[in-house]
């Protein structure tokens, strides 16, 4: 393989990258990480403890490297407008951490800047890379099982029955909104990706546990016209689950377990199928073959590979920034249908509001 492309980090906030870090450890992924910066000194002495990497002082330092052709970005979101601008303007291609952005206007500003310096982008979806979901997409889009009714996808976290977490910046309103906004994104990219853009949003978003976590647990309906209803519903304070996905179509059901951490890290019934099907015309469940990974972390980990290609020119965007623009726009049109009580299509001006 030819010499390894140079990848520098810009924040290590997002825990996720370190899972890449470890794999493009590895020389079959032909990326190398030399180089990184955070604005938190400590943070930034642990990475370069870990992964043998320069740590610099500023961003701009970073960035002016031309052994660096690539950067991700996993700072706190708060900086994730400002460090795609200095990125792109450098012609490094990006990658970036989940949540893209605050706001509406953030967003745009890191499309422009994608545009402008004609820059290689992706976020780092680790749903859209999924086997599992692949599998799913792939059976809806073949149209075997007929006309898609209704599709839900539950997701959650234990975090928010933590009483650490409140000094975390995950749920800090200045660097990250609240843990709706960084981790609900996930399940309501997952429904773009797979159904596209919704016609209109209704959601019920509520603090239920600790009063300085809000928001820890919500219900978001989606309407397509015509069909189907999509749901996604996330609890931030949920210790175990098993089932992940339920589409139901005409001529069958498809049922994954399995999918997120608190059905992933916990004891499972020995040989559970992870992904499995009903067909209407056999009247029986066949389980696929795509085993459920043993924890969560099998996941995340399971990003670097792709990440690795797109840095290499060798696949296309994960997810472009006008997807993820659009996926923020959706996530942030939970917020207005909440507060407002009321269902709201996707070009409201309320929702640049938020």
């Amino acid at each position: 393989m030819d010499k390894p492309i140079g990848v520098g980090i810009l924040g290590f906030a997002h825990g996720h990258v370190n899972a890449y870090c470890e794999e493009w450890g590895k020389l079959e992924h032909g990326v190398k990480v030399t180089a990184g910066w955070d604005h938190d000194a400590k943070r930034l002495e642990t990475a370069r403890q870990a992964y043998g990497i320069k740590a610099y002082s500023s961003a701009d330092e970073l960035l002016a490297c031309e052994d660096i052709q690539a950067v991700v970005i996993a700072s706190e979101t708060l900086l994730h407008a400002e460090l795609v601008e200095a990125a792109a303007a450098q012609g490094k291609a990006v990658v970036l951490q989940k949540p893209m952005a605050l706001t509406l206007a953030e967003a745009d500003r890191i499309v422009e800047a994608v545009h402008k310096h004609h820059v290689p982008f992706t976020l780092a979806w680790q749903m859209r890379v999924d086997a599992q979901n692949l599998q799913m997409k792939a059976w809806l889009e073949s149209g075997e099982l007929g006309q898609v009714f209704m599709v839900r996808r539950r997701h959650g976290l234990p975090v928010a029955l933590n009483d650490e977490f409140v000094d975390s910046w995950h749920v800090d309103p200045a660097y990250n909104r609240d843990i709706w906004a960084d981790d609900s994104s996930h399940p309501i990219d997952f429904i773009h990706w797979l159904l596209g853009a919704p016609d209109s949003i209704t959601a019920e978003l509520e603090s239920l546990y600790h009063p300085e976590i809000p928001n820890d647990n919500g219900i978001v309906l989606f309407r397509y016209i015509g069909g189907p209803i999509a749901e996604v519903s996330c609890s931030f304070t949920c210790t175990a689950a098993e089932n992940t996905t339920e589409i139901i179509c005409e001529r069958g059901t498809i049922v994954q377990n399995y999918g997120d951490v608190p059905s992933c890290n916990v004891p499972r019934p020995e040989g559970a199928a992870g992904l499995k099907r009903f067909d209407v015309s056999t009247e029986a469940w066949t389980a696929n073959d795509i085993a459920s990974p043993p924890h969560h972390g099998h996941r995340i980990r399971g990003l670097a590979k792709p990440l690795a290609e797109f840095i290499r020119g060798e696949r296309e965007p994960i997810a472009t920034a006008e997807e993820g623009r659009m996926s923020l726009r959706m996530v942030l049109a939970s917020y207005v249908s909440s507060r407002e009580g009321r269902r709201v299509r996707l070009d409201d001006p309320a929702i640049a509001q938020v």
